[in-house]
């Protein structure tokens, strides 16, 4: 099974032509023609919530990406970000159609996305802080990608095919996101007074988050290495700072979560069920 065969069999549209709130495409089943078996040996539950955290991860992360469209430095920058939130967007919703699979209830993509509350969301809080400015947001998905980067590269040897797939092609895209941002950072950390000083200030307003990420997945390795790097072509230091209480893989979130899904949930809330 490739991977990419994965990603294609989204593609498959209702017989019937119906296109719901989800992400507009319109399937009958998310993984048609995949084979879904779990197999022996693989804990249900802990696959399935493996599914659901990383794909609120991706969705949540990607929900703040789109914030920036019309809002970025550029144009260039703001297709791209809205490109690198589409890719995690596509996560989110493998995960998710796993996540349903496996768990006993058959729930779709709309049903994870749409129809939980924000303690039901399983999501590291650092994907949930407000956007700030452009250097927050670069720290932050340099953060992010690498993490999860390091993390799919493992999952590629999962002993779920299907989830195994989704990382492999992940991988792919977690490359790109992790360049893009390291990029950025070098720009801004090796630029202006102004933009070094709003690097080293996102990197100190991150610290206190990344004790949770490696928590979640271990992890720290792989992160540590590309702040070294860039720090090394920036001056900028290792984040270091206490670790924020709270862990947001047991639903224990910041105050940001809430709004960040009021709106996001909004439409489809006020109008479930609705096709066109």
């Amino acid at each position: 099974m490739s991977d990419d065969h994965v990603y294609l069999s989204l593609a498959e549209e209702h017989a019937d032509g119906d296109a719901r709130w989800a992400f507009g495409t319109g399937f009958e089943d998310p993984l048609h023609g995949v084979s879904t078996a779990v197999p022996e040996g693989v804990d249900r539950a802990e696959l399935a919530a493996l599914c659901l955290a990383l794909g609120d991860d991706a969705l949540v992360t990607a929900q703040r990406l789109a914030e920036w469209t019309t809002r970025a430095p550029e144009l260039e920058e703001e297709v791209a970000l809205a490109n690198i939130g589409l890719d995690l967007l596509g996560q989110a919703r493998l995960l998710y159609a796993r996540c349903g699979q496996v768990d006993g209830t058959g729930r779709g993509e709309d049903a994870y996305a749409y129809f939980r509350d924000a303690h039901d969301f399983r999501n590291v809080r650092l994907a949930e802080l407000p956007n700030g400015d452009f250097a927050f947001s670069i720290a932050r998905l340099l953060v992010f990608s690498s993490w999860r980067l390091a993390h799919f590269g493992r999952l590629t040897a999962a002993a779920d095919p299907v989830l195994a797939a989704v990382a492999a092609k992940g991988v792919k895209e977690l490359t790109y996101h992790r360049q893009y941002a390291a990029e950025w950072a070098v720009r801004l950390g090796d630029g202006t007074a102004e933009s070094h000083r709003r690097m080293r200030a996102a990197l100190a307003h991150m610290a206190p988050y990344l004790g949770e990420l490696f928590a979640a997945h271990d992890a720290e390795t792989e992160v540590l290495a590309v702040l070294r790097q860039v720090g090394e072509a920036t001056g900028l230091p290792l984040p270091d700072a206490p670790p924020a209480a709270g862990f947001g893989r047991e639903g224990d979130h910041t105050g940001h979560l809430a709004p960040l899904l009021a709106e996001l949930q909004s439409v489809a809330r006020a109008h479930p069920e609705a096709a066109w």
